[in-house]
């Protein structure tokens, strides 16, 4: 039974996704009516310009707002992990953590608002101001990024052993020397999933970016929105199937790295059993 409800949860859920690749191999100009296979439009969606074009900013920003949230996040979780109690901290962690129960209408307003401030208060003082665009959406999604990487690093710092740093530091090591020699080595793997997570965020989001975005800021998620008000193509149906089989390669090229770690992991630790249990095969092999 049990089996049978999750086959259920997972055909639920991966149901949509396949029918939409498959429509994407479609002859019709209906997207979602069968003609026949053809590859008609994915040479479509090589064709249009638009689309990639808002494919390409929304890597970009995706990339610079991640690792700008990995930068002030692992920053904010480093001070809520590290520093103790301190005159401020709790407004401090309920800002730093705003992001993450408010609802994103509500931020992308606040953030809109403060674009607009700004805007104004530049064009006082200097006479220009730049407009919005694909800047105020990376300063966007990076605000919205940073509190999950807050969260994370904070996370992982906690279960961290203080000792480890007090060791360095007794050995001799200045705070930098500690800090990137024990310190950032084992928060790395909380910083990469912090990026990630950012990155994610700020590849799909669309409600953020509709407020704080212009004119030259228009994202791959945007566009597709707003091309729902005149009639979807089936040329996003293969834009589907690319990003799709894309995020595959991807998760199954991080998996196969894992693997092949772990199963070289457990053969030097099956070697070093070997070489205590059998000391004389450890010298020969010196």
């Amino acid at each position: 039974m049990r089996r049978l409800g999750l086959a259920f949860g997972l055909l639920f859920l991966w149901l949509p996704i396949l029918l939409l690749v498959g429509y994407a191999f479609s002859a019709d100009r209906i997207p979602f009516q069968w003609g026949g296979f053809s590859l008609r439009w994915f040479a479509a969606l090589a064709a249009n310009a638009r689309l990639l074009e808002a494919a390409w900013l929304s890597l970009r920003i995706a990339a610079g707002a991640a690792t700008l949230a990995v930068l002030l996040g692992g920053m904010a979780g480093w001070v809520l992990a590290r520093f103790g109690p301190f005159r401020g901290r709790a407004v401090f962690g309920a800002l730093a953590g705003a992001p993450l129960v408010l609802p994103e209408v509500v931020t992308g307003l606040s953030l809109l608002l403060l674009f607009v401030v700004l805007q104004g208060a530049a064009e006082a003082a200097l006479g220009w101001a730049p407009e919005r665009g694909a800047l105020t959406v990376l300063l966007a999604h990076a605000t919205l990024g940073l509190a999950y990487v807050a969260v994370v690093v904070q996370a992982r710092l906690a279960g961290m052993d203080p000792a480890l740093e007090e060791a360095a530091a007794d050995l001799g090591a200045g705070p930098f020397t500690a800090f990137r020699t024990v310190t950032l080595p084992l928060i790395a793997p909380a910083l990469a999933a912090g990026w990630l997570l950012a990155f994610t965020l700020s590849l799909d989001d669309v409600v953020v970016a509709s407020f704080v975005s212009g004119p030259a800021g228009t994202t791959l998620p945007m566009l597709v929105f707003s091309r729902l008000r005149v009639g979807l193509t089936p040329e996003i149906n293969a834009l589907a199937a690319v990003i799709l089989a894309l995020a595959g390669v991807a998760v199954g090229g991080a998996a196969w790295a894992l693997l092949r770690r772990a199963d070289r992991d457990r053969a030097d630790r099956d070697r070093a059993d070997r070489d205590r249990r059998d000391p004389a095969r450890s010298s020969r092999r010196g």
